[in-house]
């Protein structure tokens, strides 16, 4: 797997109309059962949950006010800001004020579902382990 990419799972089980697993074929190995509801690798990376947590909390944030809240370096937050905008979980928009660059960042109707249900995993998990 190349550096800073995610890994892709293939179903261990296929899935009917019903939704129900069906087990595997005789004969092939029996895999191991996933979890209700998988992490969201995109999201899950350290820097990518906090751009889009600081994202969730303003109407948007420019490559600056990022960098400085989060205390990253231009490069760091300029790869994590792109596959979060590949991902389609932010919105970039460049323009130029009194001739200087300016970088807006928004978070998307579909980055603000996706954080949403990463945050309702985690408090699942968070649920789990207390209970014991």
């Amino acid at each position: 797997m190349a550096r800073g990419g995610a890994a892709r799972h293939e179903p261990e089980h296929e899935v009917e109309g019903g939704g129900a697993p069906v087990a595997p074929a005789q004969g092939r190995k029996r895999a191991r059962r996933k979890t209700p509801v998988e992490l969201d690798r995109v999201i899950h990376e350290r820097v990518r949950l906090a751009i889009v947590s600081a994202l969730a909390g303003a109407q948007s944030l420019s490559f600056n006010e990022l960098k400085d809240l989060l205390d990253i370096t231009d490069g760091n937050l300029s790869v994590h800001a792109r596959r979060l905008e590949e991902a389609g979980f932010v919105a970039c928009e460049k323009s130029f004020i009194d001739r200087v660059p300016r970088t807006e960042y928004q978070l998307t109707a579909a980055g603000r579902r996706a954080l949403d249900e990463y945050l309702d995993h985690m408090e699942s998990l968070i649920r789990r382990v207390r209970e014991g």
